[in-house]
């Protein structure tokens, strides 16, 4: 039985591993490109890891061909569009967003940029140019009942998924 690919991206991949942990084949991906030493350098300016996409891509192939993967990661724009059959970007308001930014050390200008990226929802029109728009949904991520409620819908998606295409 073919289970169903599945992107969440947001500016913080803000879901999070432990909830991620509860799914079968959940990635996410700066975990993966830890392992598979995925980076192609490093962004002083960022302070943090440059992916090499291409690497990465070949890297995932076989594991998305399978199917049943949850990717996460923080854009989305390089993904073969193949790969999945829904994409949730992940929203937060802004000031929860810049707390959360500011809580784990993040110098002002990548800040700054990470909340500019949501107030201009870089990352959802992302997903709108890079994947049909129908197979793209928004859902709220600014507290754990917001986690619990977009497990459960994603898990409703599955499930009907499933159904519709086996």
């Amino acid at each position: 039985m073919k289970s169903p690919n599945i992107l969440l991206t947001d500016a913080l991949q803000i879901l999070g591993k432990d909830h991620l942990m509860k799914c079968k084949r959940a990635l996410v991906l700066n975990a993966s490109c830890s392992l598979g030493n995925l980076y192609e350098g490093y962004d002083e300016e960022y302070d943090c890891p440059i992916l090499d996409e291409d690497r990465v891509i070949d890297e995932l192939e076989d594991q998305m061909s399978e199917g049943g993967v949850i990717l996460d990661y923080h854009g989305c724009d390089f993904f073969p569009e193949r790969w999945f059959q829904i994409v949730f970007v992940l929203r937060t308001d802004n000031s929860l967003l810049y707390e959360r930014l500011e809580s784990r050390g993040y110098k002002e200008k990548k800040l700054q940029d990470n909340v500019q990226c949501e107030i201009f929802q870089t990352i959802y029109e992302e997903a709108v140019e890079s994947y049909q728009a129908e197979i793209v949904h928004q859902l709220p991520s600014n507290s754990p009942e917001d986690l619990e409620q977009n497990l459960d819908q994603i898990t409703q998606w599955i499930i009907q998924w499933i159904k519709d295409n086996n």
